[in-house]
């Protein structure tokens, strides 16, 4: 959240570890049967189960009370926007579906109180449906979101970029294995032991497989892209297109901002935080399943970074596209890292 005293402010936006540490198609069923192999049917995700969860309090008004809080102690930016989602798609029909969002973060989120959410059914149309979310805390909103839903409607018109070539999940690290690796290195400095240690006791509820290791830790200049694979934690399942949108936008979110960042390994983010994020929902997905994140930061100057993001599918299909701008005030790094 910006400091108070600034016009422009939001919410916590990313999990990056610190320098010291349209037609849709359906995936396919090989994919699917993974999933199931990989997850009990019993455990479910907790993104499902508590994160994106929400208590119906009247019509068109919700309250979320379970908040997976960063190390910053604010809340997270992602969770705000996919509980807002959760809370506009119980206003559509089931033939309904999320092709967009449009975010804005206003106020800091207090994590010690639920979040009220204030559905307006915008516009009900034949093909569009467009619905407005308010984030409430404290008689305030903290969160204002613009979500459209459509009816399917195939066309001739098809296109996309391409998929990069990257290795699979399964040859990769996650980031906790990562993180165990560095910890056993004998020369590792002390404040980046405890840092690391932080990281690993703070339960993230997606998992992260870093294709570049020292780009997502910063650990030299490089160009502002990232790309890891990422996936929402335990079982979701197939057959609901809505909360598979809704737990993309909560992972959206993460190591997001952070790609801006990526050229200056000199620089500390001594303040960062989300001012708006928006996202355009392409093909079906099981968020459950491997995606792969493509980052990049076209630009960054006067104290914000602009980021763009593409999830694409295993299968080479882009699922979504998402962009964030934030504030990114920064300041140098007296110690070079150690891991």
């Amino acid at each position: 959240m910006e400091e108070k005293g600034d016009g422009s402010s939001g919410l916590t936006n990313n999990c990056d570890l610190p320098e010291d540490s349209g037609s849709l198609k359906s995936p396919d069923e090989e994919s699917s049967e993974n999933s199931a192999a990989q997850y009990n049917g019993d455990l479910k995700s907790v993104l499902v189960t508590s994160v994106l969860n929400l208590e119906e309090l009247d019509v068109d008004l919700y309250r979320g009370t379970h908040h997976w809080v960063p190390r910053s102690q604010r809340l997270f930016g992602g969770q705000i926007v996919g509980q807002a989602l959760v809370a506009a798609a119980k206003s559509v029909s089931d033939n309904l579906y999320a092709h967009s969002l449009h975010c804005y973060f206003v106020r800091a989120g207090d994590p010690k109180v639920p979040v009220l959410y204030q559905v307006d059914r915008t516009r009900d149309g034949r093909s569009f449906t467009v619905r407005s979310v308010k984030a409430i805390q404290h008689g305030q909103p903290i969160l204002i979101c613009q979500a459209s839903f459509h009816k399917l409607q195939p066309s001739p018109l098809q296109h996309q970029f391409t998929m990069p070539v990257v290795p699979p999940p399964e040859d990769l690290l996650t980031v906790e294995e990562l993180i165990h690796i560095y910890l056993s290195k004998p020369d590792l400095a002390e404040k980046s032991k405890q840092g690391l240690n932080k990281l690993l006791a703070n339960e993230v509820p997606i998992e992260i497989k870093p294709v570049h290791p020292p780009h997502f830790y910063r650990l030299a200049a490089a160009d502002p892209k990232k790309l890891f694979w990422v996936r929402a934690r335990g079982y979701i399942g197939e057959g609901n297109i809505k909360l598979h949108c809704c737990v993309a936008a909560y992972v959206s979110d993460f190591a997001f901002l952070g790609t801006a960042l990526l050229p200056y390994p000199n620089y500390r983010a001594q303040f960062s935080a989300s001012l708006d994020h928006a996202m355009w929902f392409h093909n079906t997905f099981r968020s459950d399943e491997w995606m792969l994140y493509e980052c990049e930061s076209p630009w960054a100057g006067g104290s914000r970074g602009l980021v763009q993001g593409r999830l694409w599918r295993r299968d080479g299909v882009l699922a979504a596209s998402c962009s964030q701008e934030g504030v990114l005030r920064v300041k140098p790094v007296t110690e070079p890292s150690k891991l």
